[in-house]
């Protein structure tokens, strides 16, 4: 497997974003085609674009609301574990001052490095993709979804 790191970290569903949006993006652009170039149907080509652009919505927007929502919750409980099991004691003041995008970003830090990213998100406020470009040793999560 790839060492991961800033430039390989996203992952893609291969089915979901290579195949089926692909289709259904291909599916609306020759709907609206069709719109213009078959005037005596045109009423069924809109209907069929109006169709085929609210399944592309929904299959974008279902599949990364639950997915995205899960791993968010999952990512808040890591971060909490974590600076428990490094700092121990709890973190809720802490967790409060920071954006997701931050705790997200701390993840891919080992523990050296999140002490000191954790003191900069803290106190220079940092984005989450400042601090991912600051990791000199990427830990990575092959768990993404």
């Amino acid at each position: 497997m790839e060492t991961q790191n800033y430039h390989n970290h996203r992952k893609f569903y291969t089915p979901h974003h290579f195949v089926y949006l692909p289709l259904l993006l291909i599916l609306e652009i020759f709907g609206i085609y069709k719109i213009f170039k078959d005037p005596d149907y045109q009423l069924v080509w809109i209907l069929f674009s109006v169709v085929i652009f609210l399944i592309l919505y929904l299959a974008i927007m279902v599949r990364q609301h639950y997915a995205l929502g899960l791993q968010n919750r999952l990512v808040r409980l890591e971060f909490k574990q974590r600076y428990f099991e490094i700092f121990n004691k709890r973190s809720d003041e802490v967790e409060e001052k920071l954006s997701f995008s931050q705790i997200a970003a701390l993840r891919f830090a080992y523990d050296e490095e999140f002490k000191e990213l954790l003191y900069k998100a803290l106190h220079e406020n940092i984005s989450g993709d400042q601090i991912k470009k600051s990791i000199k040793r990427w830990k990575p999560d092959h768990h993404r979804i």
